[in-house]
């Protein structure tokens, strides 16, 4: 693979990261949480659409359309059942929560699909590419999904600058108490985009089940690429989170470029090096300040 191949390959694969990521920069962007079982969550769409592929032969693409009404159904009475009493009890609460979701999902996974590495089919388009060069192919299942996360986020954008819900979702974010004033229900605020953020997460699990074997254990994985997306791109921002996944992406490829075995490495050194950058100019800002005030 040429070096123009690893990074047009890491474009494609931060596509799937974004997609991945959606739904936790925009539950951090309204209720500054991070869904610790946000993975679990996608690992669970995953194997609804396989357990509709193997009970009525439906083709992996056509099981979308029960399994995201499914997932804005089980969002919403998560948020209404666990996390909104979470959310009383102070910023710690919510993540230990969410940590034993995480853990909870994984053994009920197990238990009721086993360990067994399963996958879902992807259909001709999973064995189809443009070939440009002799030495850069373009797979079309990889172009799809980075058409669907831009579409996703594009529509996630629009939602919070045009709709109503949008407003309500961007003023609870801002000052909940205010908005209620307002007449804002930040109850109902917060469950419908906690429905919405586990509705992208299975979204993406579909996706990654077709992108590659998965097994009930592999959800603090999906979290951690997700998170590094988030965070390189800025917390809570829909297009940055695009702009995260699409560095981690190309970041690891080039890594598998240099060595095969430097892949997963390469993204969590850029990860790494943001977090340093950020907190060096947050040490700058603070430095500046106190000389301006001494």
């Amino acid at each position: 693979m040429t070096w123009v191949a690893a990074v047009v390959h890491g474009i494609l694969l931060g596509g799937f990261y974004a997609l991945l990521a959606a739904g936790l920069a925009l539950l951090f962007g309204v209720m500054r949480i991070i869904n610790l079982a946000h993975g679990s969550l996608a690992l669970v769409g995953a194997y609804m659409s396989y357990l509709l592929v193997e009970h009525t032969g439906w083709s992996t693409y056509l099981t979308l359309l029960p399994v995201l009404p499914g997932a804005l159904i089980v969002g919403y009475l998560l948020q209404r059942t666990m996390l909104e009493r979470s959310l009383r009890a102070g910023q710690l609460v919510p993540l230990l929560t969410t940590f034993g979701l995480l853990i909870v999902i994984a053994n009920l996974l197990q238990r009721l699909f086993s360990p067994d590495v399963h996958s879902l089919d992807e259909g001709s388009i999973g064995t189809a590419a443009w070939q440009t060069t002799s030495s850069l192919a373009i797979p079309w299942f990889d172009v799809l999904t980075l058409g669907i996360a831009v579409a996703v986020l594009g529509g996630l954008h629009l939602v919070l600058r045009r709709t109503q819900l949008g407003r309500e979702l961007r003023a609870t974010a801002a000052d909940a108490d205010t908005a209620e004033l307002l007449g804002v229900n930040s109850r109902t605020v917060y469950a419908r985009a906690t429905a919405i953020a586990v509705a992208t997460a299975a979204l993406a699990g579909v996706f990654y089940g077709m992108r590659t074997g998965f097994d009930p254990n592999q959800g603090g994985a999906e979290l951690l690429y997700a998170f590094e997306a988030v965070v390189i791109g800025g917390l809570g921002s829909l297009w940055g989170t695009l702009g995260g996944g699409i560095v981690l992406g190309v970041s690891q490829e080039i890594g598998a470029q240099i060595n095969p075995e430097y892949f997963a490495i390469g993204g969590h050194l850029v990860f790494l090096a943001v977090l340093v950058g950020r907190s060096m100019a947050q040490a700058s800002r603070i430095r500046y300040a106190l000389r301006r005030f001494a």
